[in-house]
């Protein structure tokens, strides 16, 4: 990138990973489906489902079965898994992106 007026291209990379997108999209909305998730972050389906199997195996989400749906629970208080952010909950960042507007 060169001179001034030059803008990044916003696809090179992003802060968050696709986990920290996928958690802030079900703590938005928490019956959101597959499909909405994946729209919303811009991955494929499959990609979230394996996410979301993540985020649960880890304890960042609960699933319930509400009828033929699922809907999530976030844990806010589970800290961040990355050793120099360890001492500080999810709580934080979802609080960040979810301000209401």
């Amino acid at each position: 990138m060169t001179g001034g007026d030059a803008q990044p291209d916003s696809r090179e990379w992003t802060f968050l990973t696709n986990h920290g997108h996928v958690l802030i999209c079900v703590h938005r909305n928490p019956r959101a489906l597959v499909r909405e998730i994946a729209i919303n972050v811009g991955i494929t389906e499959r990609s979230v489902q394996g996410i979301l199997l993540d985020l649960e195996a880890a304890g960042y989400l609960t699933r319930d079965r509400v009828g033929r749906r699922n809907a999530y629970r976030v844990n806010p208080a589970l800290a961040f898994r990355h050793p120099s952010e360890a001492m500080q909950p999810v709580g934080e960042l979802l609080r960040i992106f979810t301000v209401d507007d």
